[in-house]
């Protein structure tokens, strides 16, 4: 069974794309991306009863992100799926496959649109209170550097987004990024001692900054244009003026100290890395497998403002 998208979203994902570096961003209205992402996992054996979990779907709306359509394929005889919410409403892809020989691979074109006529991005205000973006996660437990931090940043004398960005410059200035001194079980406290990581550690670090200082946050997953991996950036929430049932979502960068634009497109949010791991799983042998990753992210369509 294949999920597919209509014929032409089908040519939007096989069209030539757009120059990004020709993109006029301040005065974009509408701008449409295509997610081109192929998943193998290769074993030196058999494997059995493989069950695999993806999350590489983006939400079908997420502020002013929509996804306009996708297709996903497998390449296996034999397996079930199963699209399911998570708690956050991230889309997860379960699939179950009793045995795979040798390899398995996975494949998704992915349609997403945003745009500026949307200005805030709202959600209830109940995530203003929730535990699971204002505790400690198992990759975000604070030690007494990242406390001391947060007691001089709160001393700022800045509140609410100014603060917020306070903190993401903070975070940029005191880590080196750097691949290959940290992964995917690093937590916060970690990385911050080593002053290298790459974008989860950045993200991580403020998240906990951001949770000290009583500021509710979520750990985002997602894409950025012109990077050739996976990106991550922080999501912070805001109690609105005169807006007593909703709160507004501002995202930051900290990789690059900087608000996450039009360029970022969100797949799944959660309270660190391990909520939202592009892909986890099980399976039955005594041998392990070997990922390997292609994606591309580009641009279809652009709609201007008129001057």
């Amino acid at each position: 069974m294949n999920e597919c998208a209509s014929n032409q979203e089908t040519a939007l994902m096989t069209s030539e794309l757009l120059v990004p570096e020709n993109v006029e961003w301040h005065r974009v209205r509408r701008i449409r991306y295509v997610i081109h992402q192929q998943l193998r996992y290769e074993y030196p054996g058999p494997i059995y009863d493989l069950e695999q979990r993806l999350m590489i779907l983006p939400p079908k709306e997420h502020g002013n992100q929509q996804r306009i359509d996708y297709r996903f394929e497998v390449a296996a005889t034999d397996y079930k799926m199963v699209r399911q919410s998570d708690d956050f409403g991230n889309e997860e892809m379960m699939l179950t496959i009793p045995t795979v020989e040798q390899a398995v691979d996975f494949e998704a074109w992915i349609v997403v649109e945003r745009s500026t006529t949307d200005t805030h991005h709202l959600v209830p205000a109940g995530w203003l209170n929730d535990a699971r973006l204002l505790e400690p996660s198992r990759l975000t437990q604070p030690d007494d550097a990242l406390r001391q931090a947060a007691t001089a940043l709160q001393n700022s004398g800045k509140r609410g987004p100014a603060l917020v960005d306070h903190i993401n410059e903070w975070v940029y200035e005191a880590l080196t990024y750097e691949h290959d001194k940290t992964d995917i079980h690093t937590t916060a406290a970690e990385a911050l001692t080593l002053g290298r990581g790459v974008c989860q550690d950045y993200a991580q670090i403020m998240l906990v900054l951001c949770r000290l200082c009583g500021l509710p946050a979520r750990y985002v997953s997602g894409h950025m244009l012109g990077e050739g991996g996976t990106h991550a950036w922080v999501e912070v929430l805001f109690p609105l003026m005169g807006r007593p049932e909703v709160a507004m979502v501002i995202a930051f960068d900290p990789t690059h100290s900087r608000r996450a634009g039009m360029s970022y497109l969100t797949v799944a949010v959660g309270r660190d890395y391990y909520d939202v791991a592009p892909t986890s799983g099980t399976y039955r042998a005594v041998h392990r497998g070997q990922l390997s990753t292609r994606k591309r992210v580009g641009l279809t369509s652009i709609e201007y403002i008129d001057t």
